[in-house]
């Protein structure tokens, strides 16, 4: 199948000359160290095998918010030496990202070398997307690649107006997620499932409305769920809810319907009066029996029966967000019970599952199901603008 964009395979000879590789790299720190390696080791794939074919790898990131003004908590050199144990392979560091400091930094490299560029945000022209700063990068380099899909959202220098300037192609972990996100909704095999949870319906209003217009089956869950049901009239009683988007979930039922989609919500849950670890008032209800006191946390098991044999019928699905307050126990019994018949249908081959979301990972794990999806994307926030069917920048740079 012929890509919408080129790889690191359209690349050809590149013995000696100088890649510059946007990568994610803003790790979170505690205590000086890297309390997270996650998006460390997505980079390995790229930078290796550039490595490995006589480049000099030249790595651009942001880290933190230095708001444009150089500052030394922000700098990319604490970075180096995590990057160089994951990569088992020495990284220099390079103390600007462009201009004389760069061209100097360039100078000492030989072909398979690796180096960390300065922190791009130390620049006001990255987030403005500055054509000059990325001509002034562009001048440091021979080749583009862009292999930080969590950073595509964003209309950044060193995301999308490089990728203008010099032959852009995809990085591996790029071609990844991308391969994913067109098996999930941009070509998926049907019928498709989608499943959408968490606190609030405001928060996914754009995800919802597109979702209905290309899948057959919704599955919501989490607090807006309870938003759903009370737009149909059940009294859900102190749960979580929006109930001045009942006109909007109204809505929603009348667009999904329209596209013939079909929107599943828990006909039982399971209640408490308070949120605590098994509190003594815990009961499995159906949603018409909800007390004014009670409050819906998490989805029953009758209805997890039901959702499950929804995905056994379905070939794809794109889940983001829990089911349940999935941080406390036993309320995430429906989210681990949905994600592991999700990663046992995957592992049969009877389903291509792509899930993503900060909660919707830390779900996946907490239930053991992660490693058996098809695709676990930890990109959160450009995730989420592909579920609203947006155009990342970064993404259509790579594709123009």
């Amino acid at each position: 199948m012929t890509k919408p964009f080129k790889t690191l395979d359209d690349m050809g000879d590149i013995t000696g000359k100088v890649v510059l590789v946007r990568e994610d790299l803003n790790v979170p720190m505690q205590d000086g160290a890297v309390s997270d390696d996650t998006r460390l080791r997505s980079a390995m794939p790229t930078v290796l095998e550039l490595a490995d074919r006589g480049a000099k790898v030249l790595i651009l990131a942001h880290f933190g918010r230095p708001k444009g003004q150089k500052n030394p908590e922000y700098s990319l050199s604490k970075i180096t030496r995590p990057l160089s144990q994951v990569l088992g392979r020495e990284v220099q560091f390079i103390p600007d990202c462009q201009g004389e400091a760069a061209v100097d930094g360039i100078a000492v490299m030989r072909p398979g070398d690796i180096a960390i560029l300065e922190n791009t945000r130390f620049h006001a022209g990255e987030e403005k997307n500055d054509p000059a700063l990325a001509e002034a990068m562009a001048a440091i380099g021979d080749l583009y690649v862009n292999d930080a899909f969590s950073a595509a959202h964003r209309a950044h220098a060193s995301t999308e107006g490089l990728a203008h300037k010099l032959p852009a192609f995809a990085g591996r972990s790029m071609e990844k997620e991308l391969d994913a996100l067109q098996a999930a909704l941009g070509e998926p095999v049907k019928p498709v499932a989608a499943v959408v949870g968490g606190a609030k319906v405001s928060t996914k209003l754009d995800v919802l409305n597109n979702l209905v217009k290309q899948v057959d089956h919704l599955i919501i869950g989490g607090g807006m769920a309870n938003t759903f049901l009370h737009a149909r009239g059940v009294d859900v009683g102190k749960s979580l809810c929006e109930k001045d988007l009942s006109d909007t979930a109204e809505a929603i039922f009348e667009a999904a319907e329209a596209a013939g989609c079909t929107i599943h919500l828990p006909y039982d849950v399971v209640v408490a009066k308070e949120f605590a670890a098994n509190p003594a008032s815990l009961r499995t209800c159906n949603v018409h029996e909800v007390a004014a006191d009670e409050m819906i946390l998490d989805v029953g098991p009758a209805a997890v029966e039901a959702l499950a044999d929804v995905l056994k019928n379905c070939r794809t699905l794109v889940w983001n967000g829990p089911l349940g307050a999935f941080e406390m126990a036993p309320f995430d019994t429906a989210t681990v019970a949905l994600a592991r018949t999700a990663a046992a249908l995957t592992k049969e081959g009877q389903l291509t599952s792509v899930a993503g979301g900060g909660d919707t990972v830390a779900a996946l794990n907490h239930a053991g199901a992660a490693a058996d999806f098809t695709f676990v994307s930890t990109a959160g926030g450009a995730f989420l603008e592909w579920m609203e069917g947006k155009e990342l920048p970064g993404v259509k740079a790579l594709t123009a």
